[in-house]
């Protein structure tokens, strides 16, 4: 059987699935693409977050992307001037709350973000100056519990306000909101 894989930048607002059975309506990734049955989203990302998502109906390639030995990049946008101790802090490890019992994160890179590359786009307006200012941290993890880099943040005392998936593995995002791209294969 020939698989299909898809690189897509997930727009905030948009559950990372093809189903949702719940009586809300959600916008769903089905509505972005016509993608053959059998798509699976690899990994997810939450509602609020947005970025590089991939996609394919190969359940053996799920399983290796998602595996501990593949990084994953996200830029947080965070409330307030990010501080070194508070990224130092990311690095080497935070308590987060996971199925309700406390769990130390993994050692993963941490660095304060000057700069946005042009991928990441605007987004949704966040909010104005009138609440203060706010700031970028890339974080690079091996690792996903549920809304990790949101706990991370918060644990450290800059609470996330906006999430972008920018790497997974060697695959960069390049993608405008809302584009998907066929691909071959995934160089990871």
């Amino acid at each position: 059987m020939n698989h299909q894989h898809f690189l897509i930048h997930k727009p905030h607002g948009y559950l990372s699935q093809f189903v949702y059975e719940k009586k809300r309506h959600k916008k769903l990734l089905g509505e972005l693409y016509d993608f053959p049955e059998g798509t699976m989203a690899i990994g997810r990302l939450d509602e609020d977050s947005e970025g590089l998502l991939l996609l394919t109906t190969d359940g053996m390639i799920s399983e290796m992307v998602r595996s501990k030995t593949i990084e994953k990049e996200y830029y947080a946008q965070v409330d307030g001037i990010i501080t070194q101790e508070a990224v130092e802090q990311l690095k080497s490890g935070v308590e987060i709350g996971f199925k309700g019992i406390r769990y130390t994160t993994k050692n993963c890179r941490a660095k304060i973000i000057d700069k946005l590359p042009e991928s990441i786009g605007e987004g949704r307006k966040i909010r104005d100056e009138r609440h203060g200012p706010t700031s970028w941290v890339s974080i690079t993890l091996t690792e996903g519990k549920f809304r990790q880099v949101r706990k991370m943040t918060a644990a450290v005392g800059f609470p996330t306000l906006r999430l972008v998936r920018i790497r997974v593995g060697h695959i960069s995002l390049q993608l405008k909101t809302g584009e998907v791209l066929a691909v071959e294969k995934f160089n990871i």
